[in-house]
C-alpha cells in the first residue's frame, strides 16, 4: 500500500458555502465546496486522522477510508475536535481504545469537553487513550511506525500544534510561527499551511502571509488550507506561483 495524504477538508470553520447558502467570492466550482480542516495520513497500512471536524463522517465515506489507528490534535477548537464522537465504530472494530494525541492544553480540554470519550461514563464504555505529545513520537502498528514532530505554532490567543512527518508539515491553524519552530520547515517535499483571507486575520494567516512564509522556507510544493469564502478555487490557481496550489476536499498525494 503506497503512502498517501489527503486533504479531508479544507474550509474555514463554517465550510462553504455556509449553512445560510451565503458563499462570498466563489464561483459555482466543485472545489469550493469545502468542508471543516481535517487531513488523513495512510501510512502502510498505518491510518491517521488530523484532527476529527464536525464533517468527519462524511469526509471518511467519500475518502473511502476504513479503518483508524490514531488521532493527532492540532488544537481543541470546535471546528477541529467536534466530530470526535464519530470515531465510535473503529473502537469497535478495532476492539481496542484508540490513542489520541495532542499537546498538554489540547488534551486537557479534550477531556473537559469530551469526557465520555475518555473516561466510563453512563454505563458506557471509552473508546479513547489520551497521550500528551510535546517532543517527537511515534505511532505503531504492527511492524510499521511513523515518526511525527510535533512543534509550537500561534493560533491568535492560543498555542496550537504543526505537524512534521516525512518531509511534510501541516499547519492548520495559525498566525505566526514562533523563530524556534522554524527548523520544522525547511527542506520540505510539502508544506500543507493556513491561508484564510486576503485580509489581515488575528489568528489566521492571510494570503499575503502564506506566500511572506513560502518564500522564506521554500517548501518544494504547498498547498493552502482553511480557506475562507472570499478565496475562490480559480482564483487563487490562476494568482499563485507554480508550485503554490489552492486547497479542495479530496486532494491527496503520495509521498
Amino acid at each position: 500500500m503506497k503512502n498517501k495524504f489527503t486533504i479531508l477538508g479544507c474550509g474555514s470553520s463554517l465550510g462553504s458555502p455556509w449553512i445560510t447558502s451565503y458563499r462570498g467570492k466563489l464561483k459555482k466550482n466543485l472545489k469550493n465546496i469545502r468542508t471543516r480542516c481535517c487531513a488523513h495520513i495512510q501510512y502502510g497500512d498505518l491510518s491517521i486522522s488530523i484532527d476529527t471536524s464536525p464533517d468527519i463522517k462524511n469526509q471518511f465515506l467519500k475518502n473511502k477510508i476504513k479503518s483508524l489507528d490514531a488521532i493527532i490534535y492540532t488544537h481543541e477548537h470546535a471546528d477541529q475536535t467536534s466530530g470526535i464522537f464519530e470515531m465510535r465504530p473503529f473502537y469497535w472494530k478495532n476492539k481496542k481504545k484508540i490513542p489520541v494525541y495532542g499537546s498538554s492544553r489540547t488534551i486537557k480540554a479534550l477531556l473537559s469537553k469530551y469526557t465520555f470519550c475518555f473516561i466510563s461514563r453512563h454505563g458506557y464504555k471509552p473508546i479513547m487513550k489520551a497521550n500528551i505529545v510535546n517532543r517527537q513520537f511515534k505511532v505503531r502498528k504492527n511492524n510499521k511506525s511513523l515518526v511525527i514532530k510535533p512543534f509550537d505554532v500561534i493560533h491568535g490567543m492560543i498555542k496550537a500544534t504543526g505537524f512534521l512527518f516525512e518531509k511534510i508539515a501541516y499547519i492548520s491553524d495559525c498566525n505566526k510561527i514562533p523563530k524556534k519552530s522554524f527548523e520544522n520547515l525547511y527542506n520540505l517535499e510539502y508544506l500543507v499551511l493556513d491561508c484564510l483571507k486576503m485580509d489581515k486575520h488575528p489568528s489566521h494567516f492571510s494570503y499575503y502571509d502564506a506566500l511572506e512564509l513560502i518564500k522564506l522556507v521554500k517548501p518544494k510544493k504547498t498547498i493552502l488550507t482553511n480557506l475562507h469564502t472570499d478565496l475562490d478555487y480559480d482564483y487563487l490557481k490562476k494568482r499563485l506561483p507554480s508550485n503554490v496550489f489552492p486547497g479542495y476536499d479530496g486532494l491527496s498525494f503520495n509521498f
